[in-house]
């Protein structure tokens, strides 16, 4: 929700608190409207605990059994967002009584063992893929996951983890061609089986003969 609110955050908020349980049928409404629309997977970012189970409620009741959930499970209050949030505008706004930041709901950098306990609760609630974000940080809690659930795991490869890239690469530090593939490669490596990057299409034409 953080690019519509006038506050930059992923819930509702009122009286200077994010509002877990009033944001959930919103996010429920937003499923529906996506899969509507003819989303087949839905990633839902805001860390709102109980999100996936409502969403998947609410898809189920609207006849979208088949439209997956890959939830933002092991979201870190990171400071490799910045690129992203400058670009929408949505990080968390100055304003009176509201916090400027995520880390109330986004999880501890420091804290690996709170990712087990929301994939448990995310596989319950009927998510279809797990995702860890950022990636390149977080490569350990990615092999975590995947050494304890069957559900395929996702990496988010964020924005400032590829302009970091991109901009040693424009210095002459790095030669792209080698430093972009080994950086997805140590990805996979870790255990993601999907990993959404920046990158994706590049890649896909450096190591493809199909051209789009």
């Amino acid at each position: 929700m953080d690019p519509y609110n006038s506050d930059g955050h992923d819930g509702y908020v009122r009286d200077g608190k994010i509002q877990n349980d009033e944001t959930l049928p919103i996010l429920a409404k937003m499923s529906v409207a996506q899969a509507a629309a003819g989303f087949d997977i839905l990633g839902p970012s805001d860390m709102m605990d109980g999100r996936v189970g409502a969403m998947r409620e609410a898809l189920d009741e609207a006849g979208f059994t088949d439209t997956g959930i890959m939830s933002y499970t092991a979201k870190y209050a990171s400071a490799f967002y910045g690129p992203f949030r400058e670009a929408l505008d949505s990080a968390p706004k100055d304003l009176e009584n509201v916090p400027k930041h995520k880390k109330t709901y986004q999880m501890n950098p420091a804290n690996k063992r709170e990712a087990l306990i929301e994939a448990d609760l995310d596989v319950a609630e009927g998510a279809d893929f797990l995702m860890v974000k950022p990636a390149l940080n977080y490569l350990d809690v990615i092999h975590l996951l995947k050494e304890n659930y069957d559900v395929p795991i996702a990496a988010y490869h964020v924005s400032g983890e590829c302009a970091m890239l991109l901009a040693a690469t424009r210095n002459g530090w790095l030669d792209y061609d080698k430093a972009m593939p080994e950086t997805l490669l140590s990805i996979r490596r870790a255990g993601a089986d999907v990993i959404i990057t920046y990158f994706a299409k590049d890649f896909a034409l450096r190591n493809s003969r199909i051209s789009i």
